[in-house]
């Protein structure tokens, strides 16, 4: 694979969109800031978000969605690389951010869901009816983990769901073609999940004694992070230690393609014919281009 570097310098890239004018806005997490990046390498920060902006997506309104995990890691330089490291202790919650690109106006829409703060949102992935599902990826404490859970809201404000709770560290989620499946990366059990739909914004039942139907677990010792879904229904999810992505067929199989970093946390699609792909790779603050195998799924919403 023929991989291009497209700039260098960002502060913990994730939450690429790809955008029609041939750019990418994407979040820096440790940079606290969404940030266009132009088919040069030019980079422009749209706006300050604080917190830790990790998730961004375009919503029906062109308005850019942004789930923000609070400030939930201290940044650790090891051997020349930028990892995300335990939660400080001045972290009390993360939150759904919305951000017009029009009018630069960045405001707070959800901070919690039935009174419970919301602890660390991660990603996110809008719905044909326009509605948002969410990860909350937890965090650590020095006792152990706060759980996540996926979410389901409405772009208005007026309606929040908690339709998942107590997962280890569910972080990216996408939709399958037909949007008859969510799928949510857990991270640290390298663990792909299939939540099945049964109405807008709504989860069927779990199927016994798990929360959903198991895809995949990988072998070894990796992590997952963020993911896109491909037009013909594979699920490209962004793989840590094993630096690059992995591509889960709904069967079960697997298929790797390798980036130079470790840390590799998200992919999206775009171009034409929806076979270009941006990679964030964080830990050496890079962002990747290069052209996929196969199509990709064309989001609901764009701009």
């Amino acid at each position: 694979m023929d991989i291009q570097l497209v700039t260098e310098g960002l502060e913990f890239p994730e939450g690429p969109i790809a955008m029609a004018d041939g750019s990418i806005i994407l979040t820096e997490i440790k940079g606290q800031r969404l940030t266009r990046v132009t088919p040069d390498g030019k980079k422009e920060v749209l706006v300050d978000t604080g917190g830790g902006p990790n998730g961004a997506a375009i919503g029906p309104d062109g308005a850019i969605y942004i789930t923000n995990n609070g400030g939930a890691f201290e940044w650790l330089d090891t051997q020349g690389l930028c990892i995300p490291g335990p939660t400080p202790p001045s972290h009390v919650g993360g939150s759904i951010q919305r951000f017009d690109p029009k009018s630069g106006k960045l405001t707070t829409l959800y901070e919690a869901c039935d009174g419970k703060r919301l602890v660390g949102p991660n990603d996110l992935v809008f719905d044909k009816q326009g509605g948002i599902w969410f990860t909350d990826h937890g965090c650590s404490t020095p006792e152990g983990r706060k759980f996540g859970g996926v979410y389901y809201a409405k772009t208005d404000g007026s309606h929040i769901s908690r339709q998942r709770d107590h997962l280890i560290s569910p972080n990216g989620v996408g939709l399958s073609p037909d949007e008859s499946v969510v799928y949510v990366a857990d991270t640290q059990l390298a663990r792909l999940w299939a939540f099945d739909v049964a109405g807008p914004g709504e989860l069927g039942p779990p199927p016994g004694f798990a929360p959903g139907r198991v895809i995949c677990n990988l072998q070894g010792f990796n992590y997952l992070d963020s993911l896109a879904v491909e037009a013909g229904g594979k699920v490209c999810v962004a793989t840590i230690i094993n630096g690059g992505i992995t591509a889960f067929d709904p069967d079960g199989s697997t298929e790797h393609f390798a980036f130079p970093d470790l840390l590799c946390t998200n992919i999206c699609f775009g171009g034409a014919d929806m076979m270009d792909a941006w990679v964030t790779a964080s830990s050496t603050g890079k962002l990747y281009k290069c052209r996929w195998p196969r199509p990709g799924l064309r989001l609901r919403f764009n701009a």
